[in-house]
């Protein structure tokens, strides 16, 4: 009886095998007739070809590096040069991030169940922010500048746009898992709802604001760099110039520029996260 049972979970389990196995080659087989095809459509709808450009994916990359050696000191000039366009961007980022920030804070507290001055609200902010997260920085930019024309203003306002949408969701939820003891005590001893909200929710939620905030700061740089490319100015606008014109030593420069920049101020963001959430953050809290 026993070795009959075993004999029988054997064959059960080598099914399950088999079954899996089929599935995966299935799948596994579908995704290749996609992937092929989805490749073949694109192909068709490119004006050049995929594998004739293929052959020459590197001559544009060795030609930035051989130009910029050719420039010999003369490069770190460029480096120099191009400092005030960087300063630009930086500006157009902190900008944009500092007045999304203080958007996203309203939102939040209004989206917030728990949180809310007038529950009825609360649909309406949701929304609100989903709306401002629908549209990418780019496209909102594009408007703006069509409209108000070239310059950093109307991308400072498309990214602090987007900002205002994608911070106040993280701010809300944080807001909806705060701990309700304090609120709890602040309203039993008669304290208003701005009261409540300054002494019994922002020591809770700031650490993870300032967080979520540094982070977006990161992001929206990357952001003003992109949206340079469209008018805006700072060096995404430098960079389209460079590359236009086949300037290899201006082009390279401004790249190590850009990465040295999102570097350092990765580097600078994460430890101040770490200091506000990390581990030392939360010892001194407790």
């Amino acid at each position: 009886m026993t070795t009959t049972t075993v004999d029988q979970l054997t064959s059960h389990i080598a099914h399950l095998e088999r079954r899996r196995r089929m599935y995966g080659g299935l799948f596994a087989t579908i995704f290749v007739v996609l992937f092929i095809s989805s490749f073949i459509v694109a192909e068709d709808m490119n004006s050049g070809s995929f594998i004739n450009g293929l052959g020459q994916f590197f001559d544009y990359p060795t030609a930035v590096v051989e130009e910029s050696f050719e420039a010999g000191s003369a490069w770190f000039g460029l480096l120099g040069k191009n400092l005030p366009s960087l300063i630009d961007t930086i500006n157009m980022a902190a900008v944009a991030t500092l007045f999304g920030t203080c958007f996203a804070v309203i939102l939040a507290f209004i989206a917030s169940k728990n949180l809310s001055p007038l529950p009825i609200l609360v649909p309406v902010a949701r929304r609100m922010m989903d709306i401002t997260r629908a549209f990418p920085e780019l496209i909102i930019a594009l408007f703006l500048i069509f409209v108000l024309g070239a310059s950093p203003v109307p991308a400072m306002i498309a990214i602090a746009f987007h900002t205002s949408g994608a911070l106040g969701k993280l701010f809300s939820e944080v807001n909806e898992n705060i701990d309700h003891g304090p609120l709890d005590g602040l309203t039993a001893s008669g304290a208003t709802w701005f009261q409540r909200m300054r002494f019994g929710v922002l020591p809770q939620v700031m650490p993870n604001y300032v967080s979520y905030a540094l982070l977006r700061f990161e992001i929206n740089i990357r952001a003003s760099a992109i949206l340079g490319f469209v008018g805006a100015g700072g060096i995404g606008q430098e960079l389209r110039k460079a590359i236009s014109w086949s300037q290899g030593a201006e082009t390279s420069a401004l790249f190590v520029l850009l990465f040295l920049t999102i570097m350092t101020i990765d580097q600078i963001s994460s430890y101040l996260r770490h200091r506000l959430v990390g581990h030392s953050f939360l010892r001194t809290a407790a």
